[in-house]
């Protein structure tokens, strides 16, 4: 039985005598692999293994296809997590301490500690980074930096006055989302679960009137206003009156806590019940005609104002209600009749009628009503056009009438913005729900700037996306990106050079940061102190503007020390992979992108992103509830480095979610101890006239070279690794049938020369028992500094292959017989 530690062990401190992974400028053409950097809050566990073990495996293969490989690491400490996480410490949350206790092994002296945030980060930041030297990767420590830190703060402090000068960062009113007891927007790394607060301000508020009462009502679609045929109530609810601003509204409780953080005056001044409001009437905002008020139990009071305005005509979910009450012969319900407004080929005059009737909707608690509804809704957006019911808007195509509906009710104070998070409850790491909040004199990322928007497209277009169907995903993120708010006024991190209350959040100091691993070995290294890192010496290194003498003036560095920094940046730049998981898509791998793009010139783009899915575990998702989080480091403990690598790695291509389990483990376990005795006692010996066998073994192991190859190029880890393991054992075990029935004893030569290959291939998945059975091949490099083999055309001869091939198959044929007639 093999001794993982032992083996990984002498291995690793062979890499790390050798130095191979620290990486300079040379005369190789270069590869620079990144992978997003980790937020130290917690220990990595056995999900976060797979982006970065991908990634080594890239590093890998390219460094021994003759690249100067340069793959680094940060970490990011920027934010308000390990803020939030002392605090609940402090408070002796039960949950998070049994988390620390008995899931992640936290020594009781170091949780003391962890009432001040940067014990936290500091601790998993160790932590993190031993795992990652105890799996194998290939990363050149000396590059290392967290976000904190005064070098990273003077590189961010630059990129941030960069982004400001080039029209980028604006000061204005957005909605965000918002934790109200922290006081501070928030993303996906402020949240549990990490979920990025996703903000619908495509929703409205339309205002009817209710006696001396504003009585508002949210839709997605303002061009129904013409077809609105009533209003719909809870009955079992107690609706708040509040005044808003010089308004009096009636809403539900939940509303008017969520206008409050409108950067409105809302003061609640009494109570209505919902049941008082049924049977009266509302006047309508654009005819000012009386819209009756209906019973709706469906009405929800967290959703929206908790009023609804009903459009039966175009509506599933309205058409259905109407229908049930006037099946009870409501004498209201009874009297209404739908309004059609939208024209819409392959629907009749109306499509809500139409299409219940078509899906057999039966009451408006039907599960197939949302199908209904998401059809519906689309077809009239895309194809619809309203009709003479909307006056001056009449033959307008709805996806451009909507806005101009929406403008005209603006404009007379008849409507105004509703945003919501649509993916609503999100809670912030300190317990509270988040809301949405709209800021005042906030700083923005103006990521909905349509110029900007097209630079993206543009590099999106020329960069390689692995896998190819991900592009589509980048492409509607990038459609639907607004303003975003770049900074907060709490947490760690940099603070903004023009506005010192406010520091940079961690989604807007983490974009071009892989520039800033050109730069961080200089200052690890002491050959440049933090205070020299100027604007200047930033703008001439990374853009090449500006006198070297200025920079050398500014910065107090000779020229020899700018010209090395500058030689550096410019042989690395630009990335020529970035790495990350598909949960970073919408938000971190989007933003990295729009950031390259309008700082740097096109030259200095991204050439590729590397998107991966998730892990579970035992078909089940990670969670520390479910009690199925293996830390990282605990499973290579346990079961080896290189199985857990392959483990991960066999279970899925690339953007599938990978189901991890401990029967994969053990498998690859017991193939890789069947591999290092097979090739334990095999000499390299001289090759002698090959016979017709031997022809075909080596024929095929060219053809197998081709197709790992290709697959690794192309991030196909899983079906390369299938081949390494499985192909070429079923190549290696017809060979030796065919040489024992022969009788042969010549073959060594041979089977060293193709397991060397096979061996070869296998060390950027396995590198530790790569390197052990490479040793015991005899080689005296080590695995990791051969080059990959190479296929060679000229050594397939089909000729062999087709011969065996067709020797295996009447071979077959005959054993099938035989098993057939029993004879």
């Amino acid at each position: 039985m093999i001794n993982w530690n032992k083996i990984e062990t002498k291995w690793r401190n062979k890499w790390a005598e050798s130095k191979d992974f620290e990486t300079n400028p040379n005369e190789k053409p270069k590869k620079f692999i990144t992978v997003a950097y980790p937020y130290p809050n917690s220990p990595q566990h056995i999900g976060h293994g797979r982006t970065y073990t991908l990634a080594d495996v890239h590093a890998r293969f390219y460094r021994m296809q003759g690249y100067n490989v340069l793959f680094p690491m940060g970490f990011h400490y920027t934010g308000t997590p390990v803020l939030g996480m002392a605090r609940r410490i402090q408070a002796g949350e039960k949950e998070i301490l049994d988390g620390l206790r008995n899931v992640y092994h936290v020594p009781e002296e170091d949780i003391k500690t962890f009432v001040e945030p940067i014990k936290i980060a500091d601790y998993f930041h160790e932590e993190i980074k031993s795992g990652m030297i105890e799996m194998g990767y290939s990363i050149d420590w000396r590059r290392e930096f967290t976000t904190i830190v005064p070098g990273y703060q003077k590189f961010i402090e630059w990129q941030i006055t960069t982004l400001k000068e080039n029209g980028k960062i604006i000061q204005g009113s957005h909605p965000v989302g918002w934790c109200p007891k922290d006081q501070n927007p928030v993303s996906q790394h402020d949240t549990m679960g990490d979920v990025e607060p996703k903000i619908d301000d495509k929703n409205f508020l339309v205002k009817f009137k209710f006696d001396k009462f504003i009585f508002p009502v949210t839709t997605l679609r303002p061009e129904t206003i013409f077809g609105v045929t009533n209003l719909w109530v809870n009955p079992n609810v107690t609706y708040k009156k509040v005044t808003v601003d010089s308004e009096t509204w009636i809403v539900s409780e939940q509303c008017a806590r969520k206008i409050a953080f409108f950067e409105k005056e809302v003061k609640i001044i009494g109570d209505i019940a919902g049941s008082e409001i049924i049977g009266k009437s509302a006047i309508a905002p654009n005819r000012g005609n009386e819209i009756p008020i209906l019973p709706a139990e469906f009405v929800e009071p967290g959703m929206g104002t908790g009023l609804v305005m009903s459009v039966p005509a175009h509506a599933p979910k309205d058409y259905q209600a109407l229908m049930d009450l006037k099946a009870k012969n409501h004498e209201l319900a009874s009297k209404i009749e739908p309004i059609p407004i939208i024209v819409t080929p392959g629907y009749d005059v109306f499509p809500a009628k139409q299409i219940c009737e078509k899906l057999g909707v039966s009451n408006q608690t039907d599960e197939k009503l949302e199908e209904a509804t998401k059809e519906l809704y689309l077809k009239e957006f895309t194809d619809g056009k309203l009709n003479e019911k909307c006056d001056i808007f009449n033959n307008e195509k709805v996806q451009f009438g909507r806005d101009k509906v929406r403008e005209w009710l603006q404009e007379n104070n008849h409507l105004e913005k509703f945003p919501v998070l649509e993916n609503a409850p999100v809670h912030c790491r300190c317990g509270a729900e988040c809301v949405v909040k709209i800021l005042n004199n906030q700083w923005f990322l103006n990521y909905g700037d349509e110029e900007w928007k097209e630079l993206a497209r543009n590099c999106f277009d020329g960069m390689n996306i692995l896998p190819s169907n991900i592009t589509t995903e980048f492409k509607e993120v990038i459609d639907w990106l607004h303003e975003r708010a770049c900074a907060r006024q709490q947490g760690l991190g940099t603070k903004l050079p023009w506005d010192k209350d406010w520091i940079v959040e961690s989604l807007s100091d983490s974009v071009i940061y892989m520039a800033y691993y050109t730069i961080s070995r200089f200052v690890n290294d002491g050959t440049v102190n933090p205070d020299s890192l100027t604007r200047e010496l930033f703008d001439h290194i990374l853009l090449d503007k500006g006198d070297i003498t200025l920079a050398a003036s500014t910065s107090k560095l000779s020229e020899d020390v700018i010209g090395t920094m500058k030689k550096e940046f410019k042989y690395f730049y630009p990335v020529d992979s970035r790495h990350s998981g598909r949960d970073l898509v919408q938000n971190h791998l989007s933003f990295f992108v729009l950031n390259h793009v309008a700082i740097f010139e096109k030259k200095l783009w991204p050439q590729e992103i590397v998107v991966n899915g998730s892990v579970m575990m035992d078909g089940a998702k990670m969670s520390k509830s479910m009690g199925n989080i293996i830390p990282l480091r605990t499973a290579i403990k346990d079961h080896g480095a290189d199985p857990i690598r392959l483990a991960i790695i066999s279970s899925a291509e690339l953007l599938q979610d990978a189901d991890f389990n401990m029967e994969s483990v053990y498998g690859i376990q017991n193939k890789l101890e069947s591999l290092l005795e097979e090739c334990n006692n095999l000499k390299a010996a001289q090759i002698g006239d090959l016979e017709a066998e031997d022809r075909w073994i080596l024929s095929k192991t060219q053809g197998r070279i081709a197709q790992i190859t290709e697959a690794v190029e192309k991030m196909r880890l899983r079906e390369g690794l299938q081949d390494i393991l499985f192909s070429f054992e079923s190549d290696l075990s017809w060979y030796a049938k065919r040489v024992e029935a022969k009788g042969r004893d010549n073959v060594s030569g041979i089977l060293h020369k193709i397991n060397s290959a096979r061996v070869a291939m296998l060390s950027p998945f396995a590198p530790h028992i790569a390197e052990e059975i490479w040793e015991k091949l005899g080689h005296t490099e080590l695995a990791s500094k051969s080059a990959w083999p190479e296929f060679s055309k000229e050594n397939i001869d089909p000729t062999s292959i087709q011969s065996e091939e067709l020797l295996k198959s009447t071979i077959d044929d005959i054993v099938n017989i035989l098993k057939i007639t029993k004879i």
